[in-house]
């Protein structure tokens, strides 16, 4: 990856997690009635053939971890717990009064904040409140985020007992003025507990997420980073590039600026060597950002081209209809997109009102659901065509002069009906997607709005 080919694309732009990205969603939002149809509408579709996903929200973390870019709520009172999720389990009831038929789930996945700031008994009340109202597909993956400083074997025990059989551990970075700056004080000897307990009771896919760009990093750190969690050997890794938004993320961010920040140069090299070392160990590049050893199921979903990407990041499968529950998770039937309101109050008024807590959404159009499909593809895939009348759109010529500059600097390989990603280009995957993006090129941000690209 060369240092001028990073200068020139090196440029603020989305992580298509989905298509309209949020910011480009419809201002009008949608009214609720319109995602309660195109939500039944995906059901109707999906439940019996292949189940719907269900991702629940956590947001509680006992301290604020500056990196981070999720909602949250910081606290050290667990009598939040019972409240939030009994609140969730009426929501879930909301939905399931709404389907024709008692819902079959594939996925279920719990994010955050921090799910283990949950204990485990409040865990195992939240999945056993979902089931009374719902049925296992008979091949399903359920999965959690766990912080190693607070994941007990009790956490672990109970829910592979309830059939998770996924954990993501967040490790960033050990280098202690790392962890210091970012506020993330977690010796390798937590993540390495966290990870035999996981292993030892039976969990058939344990990952880690790392994190290069962040302040005060080194090659150095990268390095030791990643020979630790050699000696660990999770199934899959995130290596996430840090995303600086303080814009965005306000009062965490803020606590450094971009002079603590490693240089693009450093950056690049950062990655760069973080991959290597990577491939030496065993793993394959998965999509963007992720590596999995060939026995792992996403390794599995890239060779079968079954992978699929969603506002849970790269999962194995895909399902129409992804249900979100708690504050500020986002729901998508492919046809529309739906976000909770952002705060815990609001969500349990609303909530306890008999009321889907809709802060705001987006009726995927015609044209959205065209180039949503080439995104999926280019993210997942490295590659998408055009021969089928169908992937066919009026300003496809356009977008293929745009990628005529792209494809001078080696990112893409054109054909007559479709374009794929030499693996070098790979890290500028984003940049591709944005030749695609119509909504973005028609409405430009005139302030800052996405991290950089690489």
């Amino acid at each position: 990856m060369s240092t001028p080919l990073i200068q020139k694309y090196n440029i603020p732009g989305p992580r298509y997690t989905s298509y309209p990205t949020v910011p480009f969603w419809d201002e009008t939002g949608i009214k609720t009635d319109v995602w309660i149809q195109t939500m039944l509408r995906a059901f109707t579709e999906s439940n019996q053939e292949e189940g719907i996903s269900v991702y629940i929200h956590l947001p509680f973390c006992e301290n604020l971890c500056t990196f981070c870019g999720c909602h949250k709520r910081i606290t050290k009172r667990h009598e939040v717990e019972e409240p939030y999720i009994e609140t969730l389990l009426k929501e879930w009831r909301l939905y399931c009064d709404l389907f024709p038929e008692r819902p079959r789930i594939k996925e279920l996945h719990l994010g955050g904040g921090t799910p283990t700031f949950f204990s485990a008994d409040r865990l195992k009340a939240m999945t056993d409140g979902l089931f009374e109202l719902a049925d296992r597909c008979e091949e399903f993956e359920f999965s959690f985020e766990g912080h190693p400083n607070n994941t007990t074997r009790e956490h672990l025990q109970t829910l592979y007992n309830l059939g998770y059989r996924r954990v993501s551990y967040g490790v960033q970075d050990y280098d202690p003025i790392v962890q210091k700056t970012i506020n993330r004080i977690q010796p390798f000897e937590k993540v390495e507990e966290a990870t035999q307990i996981a292993r030892e009771i039976g969990y058939t896919s344990i990952s880690h997420d790392l994190v290069f760009g962040l302040p005060h990093q080194h090659l150095s750190s990268i390095v030791n980073t990643i020979e630790k969690t050699k000696s660990l050997l999770p199934d899959r890794i995130a290596f996430y590039s840090y995303a600086h938004v303080p814009w965005i993320k306000g009062v965490g961010q803020r606590g450094y600026d971009e002079n603590d920040l490693p240089s693009a140069e450093l950056k690049r090299i950062l990655y760069e060597e973080g991959k290597r070392m990577l491939h030496e160990m065993g793993y394959d590049e998965i999509g963007m950002d992720h590596f999995a050893l060939a026995s792992d199921n996403l390794h599995e979903a890239m060779v079968d081209k079954t992978l699929h990407r969603n506002f849970m990041g790269y999962t194995a499968g895909k399902t129409k209809l992804m249900v979100g529950l708690g504050m500020s998770s986002i729901s998508d039937s492919w046809y529309s997109f739906a976000q909770n309101v952002k705060t815990v109050e609001e969500y349990q008024e609303l909530v306890n009102a008999g009321q889907i807590p809709l802060l705001r959404g987006h009726h995927l159009t015609d044209e959205d659901l065209i180039i949503r499909e080439h995104i999926l593809n280019i993210m997942c895939h490295f590659e998408t065509d055009w021969h089928e009348d169908r992937l066919k759109f009026p300003e496809l010529h356009d977008c293929i002069e745009r990628l005529r500059e792209m494809e001078q600097d080696g990112l893409v390989i054109m054909t007559p009906t479709g374009i794929r990603l030499p693996e070098a280009a790979r890290p500028f995957v984003r940049n591709v997607c944005m030749a695609f993006d119509l909504r973005l090129l028609r409405n430009k941000p005139s302030t800052r709005v996405f991290s950089m690209t690489i």
